[in-house]
């Protein structure tokens, strides 16, 4: 297990709003998707960031045990797309389940595979973001197809597997509340959602899009009015 590899982007200490508690996140590097208001697409190419052994980023966890365990925290596992590299984080999620660390994925549930299916396991909490309920503007404003994330989603409740779902509102892309409505008629009867989160669209990451020679496409976009996400969250919740 030692001799595995992780491609990491980053590591956050502390963190608090991925997950319960005080938590150790991990950006995982490497992401299929291409999402219209992702703030690290620095973190998409797979061959960028900095190779670390499991033993490695355990041992650096090991480090914040004692705030994760008096705050009821853990470890997230992020990116990018953590599960473009499903080896690297079934290794770390095993070792850090053994060690009784609350274990957490964020992902976009585009990956989907019996791998995937075995390393939910040892996963007891899935954060999982789903961009928009119609797809055609989910494959607009992602550039992949939205069939497989329903079918993560499905075998996360065949699995009662705790999930928080995520909701990116983004003015004029993500703000069509029929669509909204029918998600929430989707996730109506799925007994182990436990959170739905509504994240304000904002532009923190706009300058690496820059520094990166990329279009951004939303410059002229504005952040969600609170009527807008009051509004978002009336129909979903």
């Amino acid at each position: 297990m030692s001799e595995i590899k992780a491609r990491i982007h980053s590591i956050e200490t502390c963190g608090t709003v991925d997950g319960p508690g005080i938590r150790t996140v991990l950006f995982f590097q490497g992401c299929p998707l291409r999402c219209q208001y992702c703030h690290n697409p620095d973190s998409w190419n797979p061959k960028d960031g900095k190779d670390q052994t499991i033993d490695e980023l355990f041992t650096e966890i090991q480090k914040y045990k004692n705030f994760m365990r008096f705050s009821n925290g853990g470890i997230t596992i992020t990116g990018g797309e953590p599960l473009l590299q499903t080896p690297a984080v079934a290794a770390l999620l095993k070792k850090c389940k053994q060690a009784g660390i609350h274990t957490a994925l964020d992902t976009s549930g585009f990956i989907f595979n019996d791998a995937v299916k075995e390393l939910l396991q040892d996963v007891d909490l899935v954060l999982l973001d789903i961009k928009n309920f119609d797809p055609n503007v989910y494959k607009n404003l992602t550039g992949v197809k939205l069939d497989a994330t329903l079918q993560f989603l499905e075998y996360l409740t065949e699995k009662n597997i705790e999930t928080w779902l995520r909701y990116v509102l983004v003015p004029n892309l993500t703000d069509n509340y029929e669509s909204i409505e029918a998600l929430s008629k989707h996730l109506s009867q799925r007994k182990n959602i436990a959170r739905i989160e509504v994240l304000p669209f904002h532009k923190i990451g706009e300058y690496k899009w820059q520094e990166l020679g990329l279009a951004y496409k939303l410059t002229d976009t504005s952040e969600p009015t609170q009527e807008s996400i009051n509004r978002t969250k009336a129909r979903l919740f």
